[in-house]
C-alpha cells in the first residue's frame, strides 16, 4: 500500500473522534418496503438519464417541427439534427425510458437464475428480461443513427 494514502488515512482520525450523541428514531417511523425503494432508484435513475436537469436549465421545446421543402406541409420533429449535445425533451424523456428498459430487462434476468423460484416462473423472468434488453438496445441504436446522420452504417 502506499505509504502516502496509509498517513492520510491515520492522521486525520487519530486525533478526531465522533460525537456521542443519542439520537432515537420516532417510533411510528418505519422502514420503507424493498420495493418502495427500488421504485424510487428507478425514478431517479431515470430523471438523471433523461436529462430532467439539462431540460430545467436549459428550457428546450418538448418537441420540434420542420416544413417539407417540396410539399409544403409541417412535420414534427422528435430529435434535434445537428446538434450531438442538444434534445428536445420528447429526446430525453424517450432516451432515459429505454436505458430505464435495459436495467430492468437486467433485473429480470437476475431474479430468473434463482433456483428457489418455480421454472416457468423463471423461464417468464429470463424472456422478459432478454427481450427488455434487445427492446432497449435496438431502440437506443436507432435514436443514435436518427441523431448522427452516416453513423454505424
Amino acid at each position: 500500500m502506499d505509504p502516502f494514502l496509509s498517513i492520510l488515512s491515520v492522521v486525520p482520525y487519530g486525533f478526531l473522534r465522533p460525537p456521542r450523541t443519542r439520537l432515537k428514531l420516532p417510533s411510528n417511523l418505519a422502514l420503507p418496503s424493498p420495493s418502495t425503494v427500488l421504485s424510487l432508484v428507478l425514478l431517479t435513475y431515470f430523471c438523471v438519464v433523461s436529462g430532467l436537469v439539462y431540460d430545467v436549465i436549459v428550457e428546450p421545446p418538448g418537441i420540434g417541427s420542420t416544413q417539407d421543402p417540396s410539399t409544403g406541409t409541417v412535420r414534427p420533429v422528435v430529435f434535434l439534427p445537428g446538434r450531438v449535445n442538444g434534445q428536445y425533451i420528447i429526446e430525453g424523456l424517450s432516451s432515459g425510458f429505454m436505458f430505464l428498459l435495459g436495467g430492468v430487462g437486467i433485473i429480470l434476468m437476475d431474479l430468473a437464475l434463482d433456483r428457489n423460484r418455480a421454472h416457468s416462473v423463471r423461464v417468464t423472468f429470463a424472456s422478459f428480461g432478454i427481450s427488455s434488453v434487445v427492446i432497449a438496445y435496438v431502440m437506443t441504436m436507432l435514436f443514435i443513427r436518427i441523431k448522427i446522420p452516416g453513423y454505424l452504417y
